[in-house]
C-alpha cells in the first residue's frame, strides 16, 4: 500500500471505529494481501478481553444516564450513572477507571460495564485472603436480624450470627447496632457471595492462654475470680477467663434459695472455689457457700433444747411449716405442735409465708440437721390439770367430733379429747356403727373411765350414765321364760329381736319356723318366743320360736288330757 494510502485511511477512518465488513466493501480497491496486512494491524490495536472480567478503562463522557468508557475493544462501554450514587462527582472525562465486563454486547452493539461489581470483586478478593490468612478485620454493624446482626465490612454486607457476637449470651441485641468492631473472616460461600464475621473467635483466641494456664493450674478448693455469665432455674454459669464453671443453686448458700437469682446477679463479678472437676476438665463445679462456715457445726450450743427462738417460715407443707433460724439452719413446726386446744387440718391456717414467729426447742440433732420447734410449749396446757378437773367416774356432757369403726371420739373442751368405744354406747344393743347412735355434732353424755395423761388420752362410756339393766334382766329373761320380739334385721346366722324391755335377743336360724311366706320375718314382725339361754357377762340372750311353738303344744296336750282324765273320773263316780 502506498503512503498516500496509508494516511487516506487514517485522515478518514482515524476517529470512529468501522466494522470490518463495511471496511471491507469502502476499500475494494485494495488487493486480498494489501487487506489482511491493514487487518492485522488493526486486530493488534484490540484488546482480547472475556465477559465476567475486570478491566482497565479511560472514562469518555458523562451524561445523565450514562458515563462512557474506553476499554480497548471494538466499541465503547455504558455504565449507568445510578452505580455511582454520590460518588459520581469525584470522577471526571480522562480518569482510569476499573469496571466489570457485564455483557460483551448488548442489543444495541453496546458493551455493559459496571463499576459498582467491579468494586465488589475487588474487596471479595480481599476478603478471600482475609479468610484465608485469618487477618482481622473492621466492620460496623449495621442492623439486627433473626439470628443475628448485619456488619458492613468494606462496603460488603456480611452476617454475624448471634451466638459469634461474644463468648457470653448476648441479653441485648439493639445495644450492638452501629457499634464498629473487629471481626475474624469463619466463612465464605462464592457461589452466593455470602460471608460469616465472628467477634467470638477473636475473644477465644486472646483468653486461650488464660485459658490453658486455668487448666492447667486447675485443682480442688482452689479460689478463682469470675463473672455471671449465664443463670438457670438450676443454677449460674460462671466465667472464669475462658473456662466456664457451673455452680449449681444448692453451693450458693447454706440456707435456701428458691432461684439462683437472688444470689447472683448477671455479669457480677464473684469469687468461687473449684469443688469439682472431671478427668477432661470441661465440667467444672463451682460453690460460694464453701467459702463460708458451715452453720450445722455450732448449732447444738447455739439452740439446745427448750431454748426460746426466733425465725421466718420460709416454707409450709401438708405436714408443717419450716422456719430458718439462720442461713442454712432451719426448723420444723409440726402440726401437732401448733396448738393445744385448736384442730388444725392445715399449718396454712396459722402460718403464712414470711411469717415471723417466736419457738421452743424440742430436740436438735446436728448430724442430721433436724430441729424440732413447738409454739404450743409457750401456751398453757389443757392436760396439766386434766385429772382434777375429769376425775375418774365424773359425768360430763361433750360434743360429738369425729366417728370411726371402733367408736366416738367426744371433745370436753377444746384441745382435751376422749374416746368412747363401740361397746360402751349401749347396754342394750349390739352397735354396729356409732352413727346408729349419734351423729357428729351431736351433745352428748359421757362418764370419765380412764385418764392416761402422759400419752393424753381418755376413755369414756355413755352407756354408764344410766345403770347396767342386766342385772334385772335375769328375772325378765331366766330360761324358760315366755314373751314377745319384734324384728329388727336379719343377719348370716338367725334373726335379732328387739325384746319388750329394750334389750336385743338372738334366734337362731335352727329356732325358726319353716315358711314360704316371704314377710314371714320381715322387719318389725312380732314373734311369740321362748327364751332357751341368758348370759348376763357376755350380755347375750338366745331365743327361740319353734320351742315356743313345741311349748305350746304340749300345753294344749296336757289341757287336753287333764280334760280327758277330768270327764272319766265323773262317769266313774
Amino acid at each position: 500500500m502506498s503512503e498516500t494510502k496509508t494516511l487516506n485511511l487514517k485522515r478518514d477512518y482515524g476517529k470512529k471505529v468501522i466494522p470490518l465488513a463495511q471496511f471491507k466493501e469502502m476499500n475494494g480497491d485494495y488487493d486480498e494481501t494489501e487487506f489482511n496486512n491493514y487487518k492485522s494491524l488493526y486486530e493488534k490495536t484490540l484488546t482480547t478481553i472475556s465477559q465476567g472480567e475486570i478491566v482497565k478503562g479511560k472514562i469518555l463522557a458523562i451524561s445523565e444516564k450514562e458515563v462512557k468508557v474506553d476499554i480497548g475493544f471494538k466499541s465503547e462501554g455504558i455504565i449507568p450513572t445510578a452505580e455511582f450514587g454520590t460518588n459520581l462527582e469525584k470522577f471526571k472525562i480522562g480518569d482510569d477507571i476499573e469496571v466489570f465486563l457485564d455483557n460483551i454486547e448488548d442489543k444495541e452493539g453496546q458493551i455493559i460495564l459496571s463499576h459498582k461489581k467491579a468494586d465488589f470483586m475487588r474487596v471479595w478478593e480481599r476478603i478471600t485472603k482475609m479468610h484465608e490468612t485469618g487477618e482481622v478485620v473492621s466492620g460496623t454493624i449495621t442492623k439486627r436480624i433473626k439470628g443475628g446482626m448485619v456488619v458492613n465490612v468494606l462496603g460488603i454486607d456480611c452476617f454475624l450470627p448471634g451466638s459469634q457476637i461474644d463468648v457470653k449470651p448476648i441479653r441485648d441485641f439493639d445495644a450492638y447496632v452501629n457499634r464498629e468492631m473487629q471481626f475474624k473472616v469463619v466463612k465464605l460461600n462464592n457461589l452466593r457471595k455470602n460471608v460469616v464475621v465472628s467477634s467470638r473467635a477473636l475473644i477465644e483466641e486472646s483468653t486461650k492462654g488464660q485459658r490453658e494456664r486455668i487448666l492447667t493450674e486447675l485443682q480442688k478448693g482452689q479460689i478463682l475470680d469470675g463473672t455471671v455469665k449465664n443463670i438457670t432455674d438450676f443454677g449460674a454459669f460462671i466465667d472464669l477467663g475462658g473456662v466456664d464453671g457451673l455452680l449449681h443453686i444448692t453451693d450458693m448458700s447454706w440456707g435456701r434459695v428458691k432461684h439462683p437469682s437472688e444470689i447472683v446477679k448477671l455479669d457480677e463479678k464473684v469469687k468461687v472455689m473449684v469443688i469439682d472437676f472431671n478427668e477432661q476438665k470441661d465440667r467444672i463445679s463451682l460453690g460460694m457457700k464453701q467459702m463460708q462456715a458451715e452453720p450445722w457445726v455450732e448449732a447444738a450450743k447455739k439452740y439446745p433444747v427448750n431454748t426460746l427462738v426466733k425465725g421466718k417460715i420460709v416454707s409450709i407443707t401438708d405436714y408443717g411449716a419450716f422456719i430458718e433460724l439462720e442461713k442454712g439452719i432451719e426448723g420444723l413446726i409440726h402440726i401437732s405442735e401448733m396448738s393445744w386446744n385448736q384442730t388444725i387440718k392445715h399449718p396454712s391456717q396459722v402460718f403464712n409465708i414470711g411469717d415471723e414467729i417466736e419457738a421452743e426447742v424440742v430436740s436438735i440433732v446436728a448430724e442430721e440437721r433436724k430441729v424440732s420447734l413447738s409454739i404450743k410449749k409457750l401456751q398453757n396446757d389443757p392436760w396439766e390439770n386434766v385429772e382434777s378437773k375429769y376425775p375418774l367416774g365424773s359425768k360430763h356432757l361433750g360434743k360429738v367430733r369425729n366417728l370411726t369403726n371402733f367408736g366416738v371420739f367426744v371433745e370436753l373442751e377444746p384441745g382435751i379429747d376422749g374416746l368412747v368405744h363401740i361397746s360402751d354406747l349401749s347396754w342394750t344393743r349390739k352397735v354396729r356403727n356409732p352413727n346408729e347412735i349419734v351423729k357428729k355434732g351431736d351433745d352428748i353424755e359421757v362418764v370419765i373411765m380412764g385418764i392416761d395423761k402422759e400419752n393424753r388420752r381418755i376413755s369414756m362410756s355413755h352407756k354408764h350414765i344410766g345403770e347396767n339393766p342386766w342385772d334385772g334382766f335375769i328375772e325378765a329373761y331366766s330360761p324358760g321364760t315366755e314373751t314377745t320380739g319384734k324384728v329388727s334385721r336379719t343377719i348370716e346366722k338367725g334373726l335379732i329381736v328387739e325384746l319388750p324391755l329394750g334389750v336385743e335377743g338372738f334366734i337362731p336360724s335352727s329356732h325358726l319356723p319353716k315358711s314360704d311366706k316371704k314377710d314371714s320375718f320381715a322387719e318389725g314382725v312380732e314373734l311369740n318366743l321362748v327364751v332357751i339361754e341368758f348370759d348376763k357377762d357376755n350380755k347375750k340372750i338366745v331365743l327361740s320360736s319353734t320351742e315356743f311353738e313345741k311349748a305350746k303344744e304340749a300345753k294344749l296336750v296336757e289341757e287336753y288330757n287333764a280334760r280327758q282324765q277330768a270327764g272319766a273320773e265323773e262317769t266313774k263316780n
